[in-house]
């Protein structure tokens, strides 16, 4: 999986620890989510944070998200990503994309 690098201009707010919206780890880096967009801070400026390509999460059985299932749920670009264990997933046919 690799993220698409898609900077976020004239995106005037800076994202911190106590700014209000939801913060969670992703990989290796934070992201910040609001108003249907996932973003993360780059070298100075910010990125929509969104995968290029279609990666299916194999190892995910066993749980399905749903509104009531424990985990976070953000409004990302058309549809609704659940976060846990450092992963963003979506669910996609008949199973989850890594997001």
């Amino acid at each position: 999986m690799t993220t698409a690098h898609l900077e976020h201009p004239a995106h005037d707010h800076q994202h911190a620890d106590d700014c209000g919206h939801s913060s969670f780890l992703h990989g290796d880096h934070t992201d910040y989510a609001h108003d249907g967009h996932v973003h993360r801070n780059h070298d100075g400026h910010w990125d929509e944070c969104s995968t290029s390509g279609h990666t299916t999460h194999e190892a995910h059985e066993g749980h399905t998200h749903a509104t009531d299932c424990g985990h976070l749920a953000v409004e990302h670009d058309g549809h609704v990503d659940y976060v846990h264990d450092g992963h963003r997933h979506a669910e996609h046919d008949d199973h989850y994309d890594e997001h």
